[in-house]
């Protein structure tokens, strides 16, 4: 990889959220645990700049959105951005609403597994940051809302419409997206959009734990799952099934395929290098 690409995120001091990196493990959390952890104009930038710096980390194998100080994310802040928002120009607030989809897409780019592990509210764009993790954990008191049309906006934010339904169910969806009450942390479980719930005191770990999973196993065709994962959402079937032909045959060439091989062959656990 030339140094034209080449990115390590060991030694990142965000402004606007606290970054952590540990083990190939990278942890946000987002840092005005008073407010709930708001956003802002200049996290959802730097949020969207660091998904997009991902792809060519030399040091990162999974990333975990954490709660911090009892909550994950209460949405765009009412005073730094929605105020700001109703005196804005159509120009304006068109580009405000392309970098906050922009911040979507980097996530399902940015070729890492992402963890969101959630205490207390997950509202608005709060939601939206767990929705678009690839894996959710999430406390039993967790508070997650779509709750756009409470602030006089259509629920179709930041992917939702396209998301959501396809997490829930495509009427479990519309009645979080038109009326934006809470889903209650039992249903979300129950309809698969957390993975699995736990205790306040536990989630930290719960969510370390499987990102350790995940960081020791081949860290390359993840990649590559994250990647079909998105990309067959418009596929036909035959489209699908020729693309996951060409993207195993891809991770057949790699080290970690023979490692697999050769510990099987010697009844061992495989021990993968991401390569």
């Amino acid at each position: 990889m030339s140094q034209l690409t080449r990115t390590e995120l060991s030694n990142l001091k965000p402004a606007h959220f606290l970054w952590q990196l540990r083990d190939r493990i990278g942890t946000i959390r987002l840092n005005r645990p008073d407010r709930k952890n708001p956003l802002t104009f200049d996290s959802y930038a730097e949020l969207r700049d660091l998904f997009r710096a991902l792809p060519y980390a030399t040091d990162v194998d999974v990333v975990v959105l954490a709660s911090n100080g009892g909550n994950f994310c209460s949405g765009g802040d009412v005073h730094d951005i929605i105020g700001p928002l109703i005196g804005m120009e159509m120009k304006d607030l068109l580009a405000f609403t392309r970098m906050t989809g922009d911040l979507v897409k980097a996530m399902l780019g940015c070729g890492r597994p992402v963890i969101a592990a959630v205490d207390g509210v997950a509202v608005g764009a709060g939601a939206i940051l767990a929705m678009a993790s690839d894996l959710r954990l999430a406390t039993p008191d967790a508070k997650c809302a779509f709750l756009f049309t409470r602030v006089g906006l259509a629920g179709c934010d930041m992917g939702a419409c396209a998301m959501l339904p396809r997490i829930i169910g495509q009427g479990r969806a519309a009645e979080l997206l038109y009326t934006g009450r809470t889903m209650r942390a039992e249903e979300g479980h129950a309809w698969g959009f957390w993975n699995a719930l736990h205790a306040p005191e536990a989630l930290d770990e719960a969510a370390m734990s499987l990102a350790r999973q995940l960081a020791a196993g081949p860290t390359f065709a993840h990649g590559i799952t994250k990647t079909q994962l998105n990309q067959e959402w418009n596929m036909g079937l035959d489209q699908a099934i020729e693309a996951e032909a060409q993207a195993q045959a891809i991770c057949m060439q790699t080290k970690d395929f023979e490692r697999a091989y050769r510990a099987f062959v010697a009844k061992e656990k495989p021990v993968f290098g991401g390569d």
